[in-house]
């Protein structure tokens, strides 16, 4: 559980950093965790700021699920050509309108609401 602390503490200063518009370097992390009093193995800050010496962690934070929810409409149009996307969605709702619960336990489970809704 140590590591994962430490790891968490360099992403924070990175992230701090970035946000500053701060070259995130060994050293500047290094800095701000001693500002916070956080306390890290020595080769973490080092670790980070070379895998992050390459990466435009704007651009990575900005974009986090753009990737993803671009791609899945693209694998799910038919092959004559894009459907509309009301009727998609039209029949989206028709298809959960007609799925009944197979019992009372299961629709107790559902609440009314999920974590994607």
């Amino acid at each position: 559980n140590m590591s994962s602390t430490d790891e968490l503490s360099c992403v924070y200063a990175s992230l701090i950093l970035q946000d500053d518009d701060v070259a995130v370097t060994a050293e500047k992390i290094q800095t701000l965790l001693k500002a916070a009093n956080v306390e890290v193995e020595p080769y973490w800050p080092s670790l980070f700021s070379k895998a992050l010496e390459s990466v435009d962690l704007k651009a990575l934070i900005t974009n986090v699920g753009s990737g993803v929810g671009a791609a899945a409409p693209a694998a799910g149009a038919p092959a004559g050509g894009a459907a509309p996307a009301a009727d998609a969605g039209a029949a989206k709702k028709d298809d959960k309108k007609k799925k009944e619960p197979e019992s009372e336990e299961e629709e107790d489970d559902d609440m009314g609401f999920g974590l994607f809704d």
